[in-house]
C-alpha cells in the first residue's frame, strides 16, 4: 500500500472561442486555443491552434498544429504543422516541419537536430548560375 498513482488525464484542455486569457499556460497533456492567449505555453503534449486562435507569446511543446496566428516564439520538438489558413510571425525551431499551401510565415526558422540537413556543395550552385 502507500503507492501514489497519478491519474492520466486523456481529455485535452480547450480554450473556446470568445475566450482571453492572459498569463501563461503549462500542461502535460495536449491542448487545443480557438480563443485568444497572452502569454507563454508549455506543454509536454500538443498544442493545437485552431483557425480563430490567436496567440501571442512563446510556445514550447512536443507537437504543434496551427491554423490560426502565433505572434511570437514557438520552439517543437517533433513536428510543427502549419496548416492553410496559419500566419506566423517570430521565431520556430523545430524538429520537424509540414506547411500547406497557403500558410502564411515571416521570421526565422530552425532545425532543433540539424544532423540530417543536406549539405550545401557550392560547385553546383555556381555551375547552375552560370548556365542561365
Amino acid at each position: 500500500m502507500g503507492k501514489t498513482f497519478e491519474v492520466e488525464n486523456k481529455l485535452p484542455n480547450m480554450i473556446g472561442p470568445g475566450t482571453k486569457i492572459i498569463g501563461n499556460i503549462e500542461t502535460n497533456g495536449d491542448i487545443r486555443i480557438d480563443g485568444s492567449i497572452e502569454g507563454n505555453i508549455s506543454s509536454k503534449g500538443k498544442v493545437v491552434i485552431g483557425a480563430n486562435g490567436n496567440v501571442k507569446g512563446e510556445i514550447q511543446c512536443a507537437n504543434a498544429e496551427i491554423s490560426g496566428s502565433l505572434d511570437g516564439k514557438i520552439q517543437v520538438a517533433d513536428l510543427l504543422s502549419l496548416k492553410a489558413t496559419s500566419k506566423i510571425t517570430g521565431e520556430m525551431k523545430i524538429g520537424k516541419l509540414s506547411i500547406e499551401p497557403g500558410a502564411m510565415f515571416t521570421g526565422n526558422c530552425s532545425m532543433l537536430n540539424a544532423t540530417n540537413a543536406p549539405t550545401y556543395n557550392k560547385d553546383v550552385a555556381t555551375k547552375s548560375s552560370q548556365e542561365t
